[in-house]
């Protein structure tokens, strides 16, 4: 169900509707933060700051209608923000977050690959890893990778072939210390 909330709503009506689509899209913007960072805390954190910056928004008056799609839009933006952070703060890149139980209908070689590929991911810088996960994971053409990076599209895709190389030697590295 897409719900979409126009901003144009005066007082108590604005807050039922924000109320409503928060109800409707909590669940997705945390799986959509999930997925990609792998780490429930920080998915969670996430989530929250995805809710806050969007009632900051609405309270400006800088957004015509609140959808779920502009709200996964806002969560993008505070991943890639969250990496940028922890490229500047390695140390901050650890985290104390227990890997979840699998899923009932998960192999546990699903979960296992789910596991290395998250390990390797968590070795690449935030530069690499934000293209990454927005050409492959988000499914975003080139030209909108480059724009939500601030980058050009020859420097995105030269970005893209030095991050999937990197991705490929860590996968492998890793792959080689476990056997």
């Amino acid at each position: 169900m897409m719900m979409v909330m126009s901003a144009a709503n005066p007082g108590n009506d604005q807050a039922a509707d924000l109320m409503r689509i928060y109800d409707d899209a909590v669940d997705e913007v945390y799986r959509y933060l999930r997925a990609r960072c792998g780490r429930r805390h920080l998915a969670e954190d996430l989530t929250a700051d995805v809710f806050l910056g969007a009632v900051g928004q609405i309270q400006r008056h800088a957004v015509d209608e609140v959808t779920v799609a502009w709200l996964i839009g806002i969560a993008r933006h505070k991943l890639i923000d969250h990496w940028r952070r922890t490229a500047r703060r390695p140390e901050a890149r650890l985290d104390d977050d227990v890997v979840e139980q699998r899923s009932a209908d998960e192999s546990w070689s699903a979960v296992i690959d789910r596991q290395h590929v998250g390990a390797v991911m968590a070795e690449l810088g935030a530069h690499h890893r934000s293209a990454l996960v927005l050409r492959y994971f988000d499914g975003l053409p080139v030209p909108e990778v480059a724009d939500q990076l601030g980058r050009t599209v020859q420097a995105t895709e030269t970005l893209l072939v030095r991050a999937r190389r990197k991705f490929r030697a860590a996968y492998e590295r890793q792959e080689g210390g476990a056997a």
